[in-house]
């Protein structure tokens, strides 16, 4: 039915909006705006997604069938999975919201919680590090902000 497409198209592109206006709260990195901020690629991941989205409601796969079930439930909970994340980017930093976010989407496809934590927080932890140190890109620390290095 195209018309489910139809629905998760509209979901997907509200998740776009919400993803890139987190996107948006970085803070402008010390000593002004550069060619790429923290912001770009979450801000590149939320109009590829946008795009995506709009492709779904204008050409939907005519033999789609909505996932009823527990598929349906798990894919309504990844989305709230990566709208708070989008949300508590800021507040609660990279690392910790990336530990929550990875760490929940892991465990609900079955991992053990402890494993899945694990790998959300050092997925959180190796891609904060690459991205201030590799690519000097200043990540939010949020409630982690008492390791902050002068």
């Amino acid at each position: 039915m195209a018309f489910n497409d139809r629905i998760f198209g509209v979901l997907l592109i509200v998740l776009a909006v919400a993803y890139g206006w987190g996107a948006s709260q970085f803070p402008e990195p010390f000593g002004g705006a550069e060619g790429i901020t923290p912001g770009t690629f979450p801000t590149l991941l939320a109009v590829v997604l946008g795009v995506s989205s709009l492709y779904l409601i204008v050409r939907p796969d005519p033999d789609n069938a909505w996932p009823w079930g527990r598929t349906g439930i798990e894919l309504i909970v990844a989305v709230i999975v990566l709208v708070l994340y989008a949300m508590l980017l800021q507040p609660l930093g990279f690392i910790l919201s990336t530990t929550l976010a990875v760490g929940t989407l892991c465990w609900r496809m079955g991992a053990r919680p402890l494993g899945a934590y694990l790998v959300g927080a050092v997925s959180g932890v190796v891609v904060f590090l690459l991205f201030n140190f590799a690519l000097d890109l200043a990540l939010p620390l949020g409630l982690l902000s008492f390791l902050e290095v002068s």
